[in-house]
């Protein structure tokens, strides 16, 4: 099969497989790149991780001015890291304020990835956009690093006693034996939570928005009628539901970071 040929067949898919969005492909032709035995090819998610951490430093550095008077820009970012401040202060205390670097640049990285992927068109010839945390593994590790630290900061701070934290106030002693299986179970579920919480968003507008256009593009090139009847309200839908993705991609963000605070209080203040 020549080259011109499985380009063809790959763009049929992709107009018939609303899932072929999230196939992950290796770019630059590194498909053969391996260190023993691993494949580590350069694919299009990691590509998109790295321009979304290169959209984030660019922001950061042009709103870091320090202007008396601060433009847009460094209001925009001033804004920003006084969101997450105010975030952690309200949820974790004082002892919050050395998270918000970490929360800082993990609320950012997720959102300016969800909002990098839904734009409608590639900014450069043949570079479409992707969504890396429409992939579990991406959202996973984000996940893990995030528990992690919970983990981290409740054993240095609390030692053994960061244990007490799956026995709650109150506990009558005849439920000794079941509280706090039940605790550790709901503890240790929490990275997994987080992950496909935000993995299952993410995916399921894009794929939404996926059939809508196919709707609209398949009705249009079916006459009059057919794009009359289905084509204009698929069309005016898919503008809603882009609108509604905006929103969820602020949103998602923003719960990642809530919840991350929430168990960063957990193991600072054993709540």
């Amino acid at each position: 099969m020549t080259q011109a040929r499985a380009g063809r067949v790959a763009a049929e898919q992709a107009k018939v497989d609303p899932m072929h969005q999230f196939t992950i492909e290796p770019m630059f032709g590194t498909d053969h790149w391996s260190i023993a035995g691993y494949n580590i090819a350069f694919t299009n998610s990691a590509l998109w991780m790295a321009i979304t951490v290169v959209a984030l430093l660019v922001f950061v550095a042009g709103g870091n001015k320090r202007q008396l008077v601060p433009g847009r820009w460094q209001m925009a970012v001033e804004s920003l890291t006084g969101f997450i401040d105010n975030l952690l202060a309200a949820n974790v205390g004082p002892a919050g304020k050395k998270y918000v670097p970490y929360i800082f640049s993990l609320f950012s990285f997720i959102l300016f990835a969800n909002l990098l992927g839904l734009m409608p068109l590639a900014l450069i010839p043949g570079l479409h956009p992707f969504t890396p945390t429409s992939h579990f593994t991406a959202t996973g590790v984000l996940a893990i690093l995030s528990f992690s630290i919970v983990l981290i900061v409740g054993f240095w701070r609390h030692g053994f006693h960061f244990f007490s934290l799956f026995v709650p106030h109150g506990t009558p002693i005849w439920l000794l034996w079941l509280i706090p299986f039940i605790e550790l179970i709901s503890f240790l579920v929490r990275p997994f939570s987080l992950a496909l919480r935000l993995f299952v968003a993410m995916m399921a507008g894009h794929v939404l928005l996926e059939v809508l256009s196919s709707f609209v593009i398949d009705s249009s090139n079916s006459g009059l009628l057919w794009g009359t009847v289905v084509g204009i309200p698929s069309f005016i839908l898919m503008v809603a539901i882009s609108a509604l993705e905006l929103l969820v991609a602020g949103i998602q963000a923003y719960v990642f970071a809530l919840l991350t605070s929430l168990y960063l209080n957990d193991a600072e203040n054993l709540h």
